[in-house]
């Protein structure tokens, strides 16, 4: 989580999006993980089967809620997919397959077996795989098409923002895959947003624009501080490295129990601006 994240306030819970689409919420609540993990269910209501996304940590309570809303749909989980591999959201996989027997797909190790445009065909539906990496390298979203629906892990959350968890996250990588979502809302393609965290998101496109317009400002930040430091306006602490002298000025509206994770951000910002001759 970035600075939007604020302190945990519940306010999502589990429950039907509509007749396609259910979240079974897991009880991992914390600043990071905001009211917990989303598991999405997804099933065509004439299938008997079903597919999961992203099973969550390793909470087997958690997992015999998923399977009993299954159940109570008459139907089987034919297919595991993965947003990506943070261990709040695939932890259990190894776990949740072997209590169903279902194959995983995902886009990182140790599964690597799904590309950009792919369609997955399962439980009566159709998702196309859309390559958002930046948060993690293996970051992907899928669309349901059927819906305009972007399920979107933890690229684009349901409330604040998210942290690029660098050096296996990117921010070039991050704002390329912003502007991906940006263009399939701009045609139409993609309405709303079922995060990895949080309530689901009605309006994708001005929730993206958000997520673009907060990810330029702190990019002007932190050049301000360098450019500060450079002119002699701005100086750093006894001890201070450069990631630490930037967290101080510009991350002190962010709580502290989140500084490392705005940290891993601050490191990909330098990182970025480094690479376009800013340093």
């Amino acid at each position: 989580m970035d600075s939007a994240s604020a302190a945990f306030v519940p306010s999502w819970a589990s429950g039907v999006l509509n007749d396609r689409v259910w979240c079974q919420l897991c009880p991992n609540p914390s600043a990071m993980t905001l009211d917990g993990t989303n598991t999405w269910i997804l099933q065509d209501p004439g299938s008997n089967e079903a597919i999961v996304v992203d099973p969550g940590p390793l909470q087997e309570g958690h997992l015999q809620d998923v399977l009993s809303v299954i159940a109570e749909r008459d139907a089987r989980v034919g297919l595991i997919v993965l947003t990506h591999g943070h261990w709040d959201h695939a932890q259990s996989v190894g776990r949740f397959a072997e209590l169903t027997g279902a194959p995983v797909k995902a886009a990182g190790r140790p599964h690597r077996n799904l590309a950009h445009g792919e369609v997955i065909r399962a439980a009566g539906l159709e998702l196309v795989v859309v390559p958002t990496p930046g948060h993690t390298a293996d970051s992907m979203s899928l669309l349901l098409p059927q819906d305009n629906l972007l399920l979107t892990g933890d690229t684009v959350l349901g409330r604040g923002t998210t942290v690029v968890s660098y050096p296996d996250g990117q921010l070039g990588a991050y704002l390329e895959s912003l502007g991906r979502i940006q263009a399939l809302a701009a045609n139409g393609e993609v309405t709303s947003i079922a995060p990895g965290h949080g309530p689901t998101v009605p309006d994708a496109a001005g929730t993206v624009e958000f997520y673009l317009q907060h990810r330029r400002q702190r990019l002007d930040q932190v050049r301000v501080a360098l450019a500060g430091e450079a002119d002699g306006t701005l100086t750093r602490k006894p001890g201070e490295d450069k990631t630490d002298f930037v967290m101080r000025l510009i991350y002190s509206d962010v709580p502290r129990k989140v500084w490392p994770a705005a940290r891993l951000s601050v490191m990909a910002q330098l990182d970025y601006l480094k690479a376009q001759g800013n340093d």
